[in-house]
Formats: C-alpha cells, structure tokens, sequence
C-alpha cells in the first residue's frame, strides 16, 4: 500500500513544467484516484513521499530502498475547462507515462486513451513537442 509523507512536494516540476501550459485551479483529484494511477505505471507495493519544489510538489516513488521515479499531478487549461493529470517518469526524468485523472471538457476526450498517450512515452525534458510533427492533434480538441 501507498503511503504519503508531508503535505508539501522536486525535479520532476522543473521537467515537466516546460511542456506544459500554467497550472490552473480546478477541483481536487482524490488521493485514491492518484494512487491508482501511479500503480498503473510503476506497479503494486510502492512507496509514496512528498517532495517541495518552488513550482508545487511531486511524488517520489519506491519500491522497497529503490527509487522507481517521479510523479506529479497538475491541473493545466483545455479549451474552456482545468484537466487534471498525472505525469510520471522515471529517475533520469524521461516520461513513462500521463494518466488523464479528470477530464471536463465536452469534446477531445481522445487524450485519455492510451493509443494518444503513448507518443509522450520515453520522451524527456530536451525532447521536441511540436504538434503536427513529433505530437499528433485531435481534430476540433487541439489549442
């Protein structure tokens, strides 16, 4: 089982903050929603700590005394409506994975579905994410 540590969360936010658009305040995600989530890319029998950063708070995982990766939770701007997500990667801060954890907006649902999903993987903070070369779009869903 997960355990979390202070209420404050590191690297990851450094990362991760360049590719996407500035956070945006949207309803909370549910810590088991989160959990879920990151089992799904790292696995069962993890161990969950929080990290402060300047820019918010990311997740360290383990399992056991080894540091799987990173996690981090964001609310960034759809067309009219926060979604909110998950980002994970692993140690060196290449991308393993985002889970959408909620999706409100009425159109482009698509990003949820690990067929769009997979183009991030293996991707990391030096990487091009120029969409329409390196990033597919969703028709009528793409800012």
């Amino acid at each position: 089982m997960a355990r979390f540590g202070s209420p404050a969360l590191v690297g990851l936010a450094l990362a991760v903050g360049a590719w996407l658009p500035p956070r945006l305040a949207a309803q909370s995600v549910s810590p088991k929603k989160v959990v879920a989530a990151i089992e799904r890319v790292f696995g069962a029998g993890l161990r969950l700590d929080t990290i402060a950063t300047g820019s918010g708070s990311v997740l360290r995982v383990a399992r056991a005394d080894t540091l799987l990766g990173f996690a981090r939770v964001l609310d960034v701007r759809g067309k009219d409506q926060p979604i909110s997500l998950l980002v994970a990667t692993d140690t060196a801060l290449i991308l393993r994975d985002i889970d959408i954890l909620v999706y409100r907006e009425p159109y482009g649902g698509e990003v949820a579905y690990d067929s769009w999903r997979r183009q991030f993987r293996g991707r990391g903070p030096d990487d091009s994410l120029t969409v329409g070369r390196e990033i597919r779009g969703i028709s009528g869903a793409t800012i």
